[in-house]
C-alpha cells in the first residue's frame, strides 16, 4: 500500500468507525491529524511510521468487522475462532489500548515521526517467529504493545495461554528501573503475567533458547508473576 493510499484508507476506515465505535473514532481521529499533513514521499522515508500506520489499519478494519457482526455472540464467536495470541490481542489488549488513556502516545508518536525510533529486534522477532512457526506456536507482535506495552512478542504454546514478552540483550541491561517500569507498564494495562527475557546474543543456539523459555513459561507462569529471565 503505497503512502497516499495508506492516508486514504484511514480517513475511509475514521469514517466508518464514526459510526460503529466511538473509541476506535477517537484513537483514529488522533491519528489522523497526526499524520494528515505529513507528505506522502516524507510518509514512505519513514519506514516504522508506515509500517505502524499499516498494522493500525490492519486492526480497525478487523476490529470494524468484528463490530458489524448481527450480535454480540456472533462478535465472540468470530473473536474466539482465532488462534490464541491473536484473540488475545482482539479480545484484550487492543479494545484496552482504544478505551484507556495511553500515557506513553504522545511520546511516541513525536518518536516515530522524527524517525527516533528504531526497532532494533527486528531481526532477532523474526528469527523467533519462524522457529516458534515451525512448532505450531502462536506469535503477535504489534508496535502499540512495543511502544506503550512494554511488550516485544505475545505468544502462546500449547495451553493456548498467551504471554506477554520484552527482550532485551544483556549490554541494554542497565538498570533495575528498566524491570520496574516493565512491571508498571504491564499492570497499568492489567497483563496478570509477563516474561522479561535478557538475551546473550553471543551464546550458541540463543534464538532457540529464548523459544524454549518463552514457551514453556506460556504454559506454567502462574498469574501475578513478571519474571525476569537471563538467557
Amino acid at each position: 500500500m503505497q503512502a497516499q493510499e495508506i492516508k486514504q484508507r484511514l480517513q475511509s476506515l475514521l469514517q466508518e468507525a464514526s459510526i460503529i465505535d466511538p473509541n476506535l473514532a477517537k484513537r483514529l481521529g488522533e491519528i489522523n491529524r497526526w499524520v494528515k499533513n505529513v507528505k506522502p514521499g516524507l510518509l514512505t522515508a519513514k519506514p516504522f511510521l508506515s509500517l505502524f500506520l499499516l498494522q493500525i489499519i490492519l486492526d480497525a478494519d478487523a476490529w470494524l468487522k468484528f463490530k458489524t457482526l448481527a450480535s454480540v455472540e456472533e462478535q465472540q464467536a468470530a473473536i474466539n475462532a482465532l488462534n490464541p495470541t491473536v484473540r488475545y490481542w482482539y479480545s484484550d489488549l487492543f479494545p484496552k489500548w482504544l478505551s484507556e488513556h495511553d500515557p506513553k502516545f504522545y511520546i511516541w508518536k513525536q518518536k516515530l515521526m522524527a524517525g527516533e525510533f528504531s526497532h532494533q529486534d527486528q531481526n532477532l522477532i523474526k528469527s523467533i517467529a519462524h522457529n516458534m512457526n515451525q512448532r505450531n506456536a502462536g506469535i503477535v507482535q504489534r508496535y502499540i504493545a512495543d511502544l506503550s506495552m512494554a511488550t516485544d512478542i505475545i505468544i502462546s504454546s500449547q495451553q493456548e495461554k498467551p504471554l506477554c514478552i520484552q527482550l532485551t540483550s544483556l549490554a541494554d541491561e542497565y538498570s533495575q528501573q528498566k524491570v520496574d517500569d516493565w512491571k508498571m507498564s504491564l499492570r497499568f494495562w492489567g497483563v496478570e503475567r509477563g516474561l522479561f527475557l535478557s538475551y546473550n546474543p553471543n551464546v550458541d543456539d540463543f534464538v532457540n533458547r529464548i523459544v524454549n523459555i518463552s514457551l514453556h513459561n506460556s504454559d506454567h507462569l502462574h498469574n501475578g508473576i513478571y519474571l525476569k529471565f537471563n538467557v
